[in-house]
């Protein structure tokens, strides 16, 4: 792996009703849901180092911690951007942070694990 603290990415939205609490069905108001702002980080640690993976190899998700700060309504633009701070071996950490228009809406950090995507795919088929 050519992994190194450091790494980044970033992915912007404008936050439209299928982003939202009442459509994903985590509250009911039209403001960014919080498994959005989720996704989001996660799709950002991933796009952080899909680039410095070696070849059959990919990252999955262990391991969340997500403050969830302010709502962003229909229409914001959210940007969520992402540092790797930590490789322990396999194990990835990443910090994150949410702007809106307006402030810091989400904070955290996600732990993924390095893995051979074949024998990965293979150990979840054999928990059918």
């Amino acid at each position: 792996m050519t992994l190194v603290p450091g790494l980044r990415a970033q992915l912007v939205i404008a936050v439209e009703m299928e982003d939202t609490a009442k459509k994903v069905g985590s509250g009911d108001v039209p403001v960014l849901a919080t498994p959005r702002l989720l996704a989001l980080a996660e799709a950002a640690t991933v796009r952080a180092v899909e680039r410095h993976l070696e070849a059959g190899r990919t990252s999955v998700g262990t391991r969340v911690e997500l403050e969830h700060l302010a709502a962003s309504p229909l229409g914001s633009r959210v940007q969520v951007g992402v540092e790797l701070t930590e490789i322990d071996g396999r194990r990835l950490v990443f910090a994150f942070e949410a702007h809106d228009d307006h402030s810091v809406v989400g904070k955290g950090t996600i732990e993924r694990m390095v893995v051979d995507r074949a024998r990965f795919l293979a150990a979840s088929e054999r928990r059918r």
